[in-house]
């Protein structure tokens, strides 16, 4: 009997946030225990989102999770630093993928035979539930930002551009964990020399998400 082939979901989450690292997972789903519910994590309330990645954890044959920091997203650009949390995630797995299924329109440089899946999220269950631990492991290091940062309300909009953020960035600058190559940031960032001033960095600049797998797994 032909050995089964391994498919790899891979998505990112956090390309568009003003403030901190972008986060990227892998997962090769077991076909012989498919889980319910799994979608695209944009579609799921916060709870429901950890206890499928509870399951997803527990039950795939191997998944992984990356990041990119503020430094490699400054360097590199968003998308650059986003196709590189993705490669980190694939090569973090502790086997090797037969294929790996990318959600959007690029592949990053993989060792493996890559797809790119436009809205593969909603496509393709291994990359929901790629985009389920990317997204939940990325709201965990928010959380953690926010207690060092806790006047931007990083607990609630995760770095998006809403409104009580942008309020917040007028009222108290960028601190050290947004991204300054981002418009709302960098305009900010200006206002702040035109006046003379020195840009906001109250407390010292966090310890970032490592830049390598934060966690990986495969089931015995």
């Amino acid at each position: 009997m032909p050995e089964a082939v391994l498919i790899c979901g891979v998505d990112e989450a956090g390309r568009g946030p003003l403030a901190g690292p972008v986060f990227a997972a892998a997962v090769i789903l077991d076909p012989q225990r498919p889980l319910e519910g799994i979608a695209d994590s944009k579609t799921l309330a916060a709870s429901r989102r950890e206890m499928l990645a509870r399951q997803i954890r527990a039950g795939a044959i191997a998944w992984a999770v990356a990041a990119a920091d503020l430094e490699e997203i400054e360097r590199l650009n968003i998308l650059g630093a986003s196709l590189l949390a993705m490669r980190r995630a694939v090569q973090a797995l502790p086997v090797v993928p037969d294929l790996a299924l990318i959600d959007g329109l690029h592949c990053p440089d993989l060792d493996c035979p890559a797809r790119a899946m436009v809205r593969g999220d909603g496509r393709e269950p291994a990359i929901a539930a790629a985009s389920i631990l990317a997204k939940t492991a990325r709201d965990a290091e928010m959380l953690r930002l926010h207690h060092l940062y806790p006047q931007y309300g990083l607990d609630r909009h995760k770095g998006y551009p809403t409104a009580e953020h942008l309020e917040a960035l007028r009222r108290h600058g960028p601190s050290a964990v947004h991204r300054r190559g981002f418009g709302p940031v960098r305009s900010m960032l200006l206002e702040v020399e035109r006046d003379g001033g020195e840009p906001n960095r109250t407390a010292c600049a966090p310890r970032m998400q490592p830049r390598g797998p934060a966690r990986s797994k495969a089931s015995g």
